[in-house]
């Protein structure tokens, strides 16, 4: 049993009889969840018992969990049944499962097993419940143990030693009568032996220099004695130890190395936890409590690593020529959904048609970043550049060299918003630094780094930099259509197309053959100046689907917050005025009555406003003035009651009976019931004209409110506009607020006002048989009621919502026909001569906002058709990477027997890992396009 609080009824109703019975065994095959109360039958009434859960465990079974008593919902009494079809009620005549040790588990601990586990752990620090002989020859007195092998089993000096031949960096611990203390294998004479299998000797050892080699592994840094092979056909030292997985710090004569396994798992560390490569070596440091060796050769390896797995991840090792023949860009990663002529477009995709050429576009952004500073501590001799340009970061000489010619260019200033990144490209402070940030082209849509986008920047955001990062990164692409989106993309266009062919050769891009679009990202767009908001946004161009062009920002995101915007404030508005008193006469007809009526309830509601604004330190004047307006609002409804009593006797009995229960104190005029012919509950018998007449003025009513209402919510947004733009200062923000508070009150005044007059509505409507008026006049609810444009609402611009009370329109010209009622068709007439021009400026904004609602489908529709086209695009790249991988195994000819099955396996894996991957996206994706087909049939986009 579900339901919602709504559901719920006070707890002082009644209580319900109610009795399940069980007819069979329940049985849930997918359900997450659901709330029921256990009821025990009695012979007239029934209590609660239980407030019971019916849940899964980890094991898929159904459980009854039973929650305390202070957690019960009062009974309601509407019963929604929520159990799903294959189901049986049987299962609430069970008793819930008592709670037993299992469901406290670290309660239980600390209860009963903290004590026990501490004196586990003290008896370690001796040698434990164990016997006192070598675990490996019998002897007694056994002094070593591992603290790295299975178990705590103590061993002789000779066991030891022998039983560890092959696990060369064990900690050991040595027992001195009184206490364990460390022992390394060194000390007990085990030396390691290259160049020849475990345990086999050397008759040509050659000691490492200074007969001491320090080795970094993952349970610390060890200090070893080692002996190189000195045979005849001995390989030389840095490929003994590459051999055994230990990666040397130098090539000749290397005393220290470190393990793959190390190097691997810093790799992911570095990646993951962001941790420093000093971090990470003073942590194993402390682990082995050694010096070992200095910080700065553990960098070095881990620079070679890097580099080493980055050439065999690109299958640099696999090219006949050797590494010398990798081109710039070769050791990038490609972005499989992206398009790449030649590897995943078909072969006729430059041959569809217009409305479908957005799909094979190319998505770029650029972005600088000045937290990644490198500063002037070395120089290129001491600290080469080990790739050249082979992967993201371009080939330096190239890029100074071109940067040398135009040192003393001054880039133009900023014709759109103060950009710093324009006005102050050639201010940036950068003593000491070699590079004072860095610039980057990334894929816009998926993030991913483009082949030699990525340099440093010199000074600032200067244009010469961004150009040549910009034509390097797109100098090998052959596609058609650029989208291309830059925070300052107003600026930076402008002469592009010269700056490009002023690039050298080797990167010199050609745009005047493509189709060029330049965007600014979403995030930055709002601080621009408005031409550059329609010109450059992606909300309002075609083909561009819902990409936000931030990808940059992502990237970087955990270094680089992105700082708020400062806040403005507006001007205070004029306060809305009163309407004008109602006229009263004897001699007035029922349209004029009931119409008087509804506007003193519209004063009550203004009155009980001004009430809630006086507060609690009011002045003297404000409570004065506001007392005149309850006592001229109490004369006039006590005239205006005479003459209702006229057209509905029986009112005066209903008010009699309301002073009565207030003990005949009199009441606040804002609280004096009026008794409409929609409030009387049909406790009497109402005139059929009056319920007539009251409908129809409600309903103008209801259609006034929503006119007030949304010139209100227009006035808001436009308020919030003005303040964020052009305020600032306490002063002028807290005038604002003050500002907003009023307008925030005329809102909640409307929306109170129109839901008065919808109750009434919903009262006359089925007593006069009164349909279809709920389709323009719908219920309100809070969630309803924003801006058009949603400037006060949270949503992002591709998610949000016209509300409905936009498009209800309110009067028309066909209402002024109806000729029923002279005071009626005059009101009409008035009402449509005062709402005219306010009407006629929600048309055009209603149209505006059904251009820009057009335009937010055309985008999602877009995005659909962009995202099943990367999908393609992705499959059939990693079905080209995998034949090329495939292609790569058959290629191999060298005559190396062992290398070549290293080749020949690590291309085999690596096309299987693309095949493998292309598979679980194709079951992934599997439903994706039928979906995609299911859902646009339903919403047609036009």
């Amino acid at each position: 049993m579900s339901y919602s609080q709504a559901d719920a009824a006070p707890h002082d109703v009644p209580r319900m009889p109610f009795q399940v019975v069980a007819t069979r065994p329940l049985r849930l095959k997918r359900a997450k969840g659901f709330t029921v109360h256990k009821r025990k039958a009695s012979d007239d009434t029934v209590s609660i018992r239980h407030h019971t859960k019916i849940c899964k465990d980890r094991q898929g079974g159904l459980r009854l969990k039973s929650l305390p008593e202070s957690s019960h919902i009062s009974l309601f009494t509407e019963w929604v049944d929520d159990i799903p079809p294959e189901g049986d009620p049987g299962i609430l005549s069970m008793q819930p499962r008592q709670s037993n040790a299992s469901d406290y588990p670290l309660l239980v601990w600390l209860v009963q097993d903290q004590d026990n586990f501490l004196s586990e752990l003290i008896c370690l620090e001796g040698r434990g419940r164990i016997s006192d002989v070598c675990g490996g020859c019998g002897t007694l007195d056994p002094r070593f143990r591992c603290e790295d092998c299975f178990g705590v089993a103590m061993y002789c000096q000779d066991c030891v030693v022998g039983k560890h031949c092959q696990h060369l960096l064990h900690h050991l611990e040595y027992w001195t009568g009184s206490y364990f203390e460390r022992r390394s294998l060194r000390d007990l004479g085990l030396r390691i032996q290259l160049g020849h299998r475990a345990g086999d000797r050397c008759y040509r050892p050659r000691p490492a220099a200074r007969d001491d080699f320090t080795i970094i592994h993952s349970n610390g840094v060890h200090s070893v004695k080692l002996d190189f092979c000195g045979c005849e056909s001995a390989e030389a030292p840095f490929q003994q130890l590459l051999r055994i997985h230990w990666f040397p710090a130098s090539s000749e004569k290397p005393r220290t190395a470190a393990t793959f396994n190390v190097l691997e798992q810093f790799h992911l560390l570095s990646f993951e936890s962001k941790v420093s490569a000093f971090e990470f070596y003073q942590s194993l440091s402390r682990i082995s409590d050694n010096t070992g060796p200095n910080p700065p050769k553990f960098l070095r390896i881990i620079r070679q690593w890097r580099h080493l797995k980055l050439l065999k991840h690109t299958g640099r090792g696999h090219d006949p020529l050797g590494i010398s023949n990798t081109k710039q860009g070769d050791c990038a990663l490609l972005c499989p959904a992206c398009p790449h002529p030649g590897k995943n477009l078909p072969q006729d995709w430059r041959s569809v048609g217009p409305e479908k050429q957005f799909l094979y576009s190319l998505f770029v952004a650029l972005d600088a970043n000045f937290r990644l500073k490198r500063r002037a501590v070395s120089k290129d001799s001491n600290d080469p550049s080990l790739s050249e340009g082979w992967a993201y970061f371009m080939e330096e000489s190239a890029y100074k060299s071109y940067l040398s010619h135009h040192v003393n260019d001054v880039q133009e200033k900023s014709t759109c918003s103060s950009h710093n990144a324009v006005n102050m490209a050639d201010t940036k402070a950068s003593r000491g630094l070699d590079a004072t940030g860095i610039g980057i082209v990334v894929c816009a849509r998926h993030g991913m780094k483009l082949a030699n986008g990525i340099g440093d920047l010199q000074k600032g955001e200067r244009y010469v930099n961004m150009d040549y990062l910009f034509a390097s990164a797109l100098s090998g692409t052959t596609v058609d259509r650029l989208n291309i989106s830059y925070d300052i993309t107003c600026q930076w266009h402008r002469s592009l197309y010269q700056r490009m062919m002023s690039l050298p050769q080797a990167v010199r891009l050609d745009l005047s053959a493509k189709h060029v679009s330049f965007f600014v990202p979403k995030f930055h767009l709002p601080a621009h100046i408005m031409p550059c908001q329609w010109k450059y946004s992606f909300n309002w161009t075609c083909g561009v689907g819902r990409t936000d062009g931030e990808a940059p920002e992502r990237g970087w995101a955990h270094i680089n917050p992105v700082g708020s915007s400062t806040k403005l404030a507006k001007e205070e508005a004029r306060a809305a005025q009163r309407s004008p008193e109602p006229p009263l006469h004897p001699d007035i007809s029922p349209s004029i009555l009931i119409s008087a009526g509804i506007d003193l309830e519209d004063q009550q509601w203004r009155l009980r406003v001004d009430l809630t604004k006086l507060g609690l330190h009011a002045t003297d004047t404000q409570k004065a003035k506001t007392q005149q307006c309850s006592n001229a609002l109490a004369r006039h409804i006590e005239v205006w009651m005479k003459t209702h009593a006229l057209y509905v006797p029986g009112s005066a009995t209903l008010r009699d009976l309301y002073y009565s229960e207030g003990g005949g104190k009199a009441s606040a005029p804002e609280d004096i019931p009026l008794y409409l012919p929609s409030q009387v509950n049909c406790k009497f018998s109402c005139a059929h004209n009056l319920e007539s007449i009251e409908f129809q003025l409600q309903e103008g009513q209801a259609n006034d409110a929503l006119n007030e209402l949304r010139q209100a919510l227009r006035s808001r947004a436009y308020m919030l506009k003005f303040k964020d733009r052009f305020l600032h200062g306490q002063g002028a923000n807290t005038h604002a607020r003050n500002c907003l508070k009023n307008v925030n009150a005329k809102i909640d005044l409307s929306m109170a006002k129109y839901r008065a007059a919808h109750r009434a509505l919903c009262t006359l409507g089925p007593l006069l048989g009164k349909v279809g008026w709920k389709t323009a006049l719908r219920l309100l609810v809070d969630d309803d009621v924003h801006s058009m444009s949603g400037e006060d609402d949270q949503a992002s611009e591709g998610r949000q919502r016209l509300s409905w009370i936009w498009l209800s329109c309110g009067y028309t010209a066909e209402d002024a026909d109806d000729k029923s009622d002279c005071g009626l068709q005059e009101g009409k007439r008035l009402l449509l001569e005062s709402t005219y021009n306010s009407l006629t400026t929600i048309y055009l904004a209603i149209r505006i906002e059904w251009c820009k609602a057009r335009a937010r489908a055309h985008h999602w529709a877009e995005e659909v058709d962009l995202l099943l086209e990367e999908k393609q695009q992705t499959l059939q790249f990693l079905e080209w990477d995998a034949t090329r991988w495939a292609e790569r195994a058959k290629a191999i000819t060298d005559q190396d027997k062992p290398l070549n099955e290293g080749l020949r396996a690590y291309a085999e894996h690596q096309a299987n890992i693309r095949r493998r991957l292309g598979v679980s996206f194709t079951h992934t994706w599997r439903d994706a396009q039928e979906f995609s087909d299911v859902t646009y049939s339903e919403v047609p986009v036009n």
